[in-house]
């Protein structure tokens, strides 16, 4: 499929950035809308802007917080403007540690608060930008939503335990993404929706984990980038609703 107007949520962390870099040297790109809790802020998204205006392409550097529905409301208003029509729309946004907040080990760990934060972004994020961009998504024509999920939250591949909060935000965020995909395609037949694996990546999300990581097994941001952005070139309608991993193989629920 032809991507021209693209939208990237999460654009100025690890993973996001790179893909709206790869993105961005797209030869029929036209609209680029660069979306993050604090994009404005970001030299990165800065310098992004600059180089998709010099090739001309008009890319939108939007704040948005994704488990926020005024602010992903002010995000609708702005695409309202400029943006007629959607070719793919990638979530990359996510949340598993912060300065008071780390991966339960133990049940004993497990708060409410940190589990309301943790699943707004991991789980609710997801299905409430697709609500509000409802409309893009529904037109019948081809389209792409796709969100970065994570293996920890296969039920059946849970072999190690621990990190319940986080684990259990990615597997809602499955069953959120597999319900609309079966609703999508009765409106949109042409539409399709992923659930996406991007395996371990060195960002500062898995950066406190990566100390039993193999070397091989430890992906750039710029190879995940491509692996998944392939994915998305390669995916048909028959394929929405599933669970995928970087490498192409299917992840059990």
């Amino acid at each position: 499929m032809s991507l021209q107007h693209v939208l990237v949520m999460g654009a100025s962390g690890g993973i996001g950035l790179a893909i709206a870099e790869q993105l961005s040297a797209m030869k029929d790109m036209k609209t680029l809308v660069l979306c993050a809790a604090h994009a404005t802020a970001s030299p990165a998204l800065k310098t992004l802007g600059e180089t998709c205006h010099a090739r001309g392409i008009h890319a939108m550097i939007i704040d948005v917080d994704v488990s926020d529905e005024s602010s992903l409301a002010n995000l609708v208003s702005s695409l309202k403007e400029s943006v007629p029509t959607m070719d793919l729309v990638v979530n990359t946004a996510g949340l598993l540690h912060g300065p008071d907040l780390a991966p339960e080990k133990s049940i004993t760990q497990i708060s409410a608060s940190a589990m309301q934060r943790i699943f707004a972004v991991n789980a609710f994020g997801p299905i409430l930008l697709a609500q509000a961009i409802w409309p893009w998504l529904r037109a019948k024509k081809p389209v792409v939503f796709a969100s970065l999920s994570a293996r920890v939250g296969s039920i059946a591949d849970n072999r190690l335990g621990g990190w319940y909060g986080y684990r259990a935000a990615k597997a809602a965020q499955n069953q959120f993404l597999k319900t609309m995909a079966i609703e999508l395609a009765r409106l949109n037949p042409s539409s399709i929706v992923l659930a996406l694996h991007p395996g371990t990546t060195d960002t500062a999300l898995s950066r406190p984990f990566q100390a039993g990581v193999a070397a091989e097994k430890l992906f750039t941001t710029e190879f995940v980038a491509t692996r998944l952005l392939q994915l998305i070139a390669n995916a048909t309608p028959a394929d929405s609703g599933s669970f995928v991993a970087w490498d192409g193989q299917t992840i059990a629920w």
